[in-house]
Order: C-alpha cells, then structure tokens, then sequence
C-alpha cells in the first residue's frame, strides 16, 4: 500500500469567503472526519496537493497528515475540484487505522487485453465497468485490483465473482448475497461471420 506524508495546519476561519481566501493563498480547505473523535478543520498546500494527486495511486493511499506536532492516518474520501479549471477545491480525509474497515472505490487495471482468444478472433472487447467499491482493512486497501482477461474468449464476459481480489478485501456488490449484484464487469463481442 502507498504511503505519502502531508503538512498541514489548523483552519480557524470557516465559510465560503475565507475558504476563497485560502485558495488565493495557494492552500486548500480540508476536514478530517471518523473513528468517533471530532472533525478537525486544516488547510493544506495546494502544490503538495496537486502534485501527490498526478499519481493515481494516491487517491486510494494511506495519508499521514502532521498537523500541530500530531499525526492523523487518512484516506481521501472526497474531493472537490473547480469545474472550470479542475484544480482541487476541498478534501474530506477520513481517519483510519490498522484494524478499521474502509469502504472505497476502486479502479480496475486491465491486463492480457491483447492476447484474449476473444479478441484475437476479432470479438469486440467492452470495459462495462472501470471501478467497482469495495470494503477492506485501511492498511489492506489497494490502490488498483488487477483485472486479468488473457482467458476471456468471443461471446464471454467476466463478472465480480470472477475476478482475483487480494486478501482481506471484497466488493460490496458481493455481500447482499444476490446474484442479480454479481455484475459484468468485461465483456468480448461474439465474432460475426462474413456471408
């Protein structure tokens, strides 16, 4: 699991109006929330932001926050970002530890696309799904999981319960104990026939 380290101070000033002010200072307006202690208002750089943000992993990494000499163990679990110009504009952290659950969503990485019989026959290969939420241990979080399709062939799908999770975490769809919630998440095209 990524682990980055981000400094922050407290946020005295809430409110649109000093929130604006903030970003015209090159900082973001944050909260850290969870395992029943109070939320903390914080501000953080916004360059420390927008460059851990260049990595896809860290939007499913474990974050120190070191804010007024104490740490906070986090996950982002929200974020803002200016429709316009999409720079982040607020962040919701949520606190975590070894021993608590998360639930978050997840993107899929696709390997063996190119070498599927499926594809290889021609079939068309569809991406149904590009996440999927899932539940773990914040310390067992991935920041991906590894969708492997290089078995896949013309006419076939691959659906949740198919797909190698690492240990500890599951997909949320999964646990209502229904089929009808085991969705596809990857499909190859039947291959059509020239007449």
């Amino acid at each position: 699991m990524t682990q980055l380290t981000w400094t922050a101070e407290t946020r005295t000033e809430e409110g649109k109006g000093a929130s604006r002010r903030l970003r015209r200072q090159g900082k973001i307006p944050a909260i850290i929330y969870g395992l029943d202690k109070p939320a903390r208002s914080i501000t953080l750089s916004s360059n420390l932001v927008e460059r851990a943000l260049q990595d896809p992993d860290a939007y499913n990494a474990w974050i120190n926050v070191e804010v007024d000499g104490e740490t906070e163990q986090v996950v982002i679990k929200d974020l803002q970002r200016n429709p316009a110009k999409e720079y982040v504009t607020h962040l919701d952290l949520q606190r975590v530890s070894n021993d608590s659950y998360i639930v978050k969503r997840v993107p899929f990485e696709f390997i063996g696309t190119r070498t599927a019989p499926g594809v290889k026959k021609g079939g068309l290969l569809t991406i149904l799904q590009a996440s999927a939420e899932i539940r773990a241990k914040a310390d067992q979080l991935p920041t991906k999981i590894v969708v492997d399709i290089s078995e896949l062939d013309a006419g076939e799908n691959m659906r949740l319960s198919e797909i190698a999770l690492p240990e500890g975490v599951e997909f949320m769809a999964l646990r209502h104990g229904s089929s009808d919630y085991d969705q596809a998440v990857v499909k190859i095209g039947k291959v059509r026939v020239k007449v």
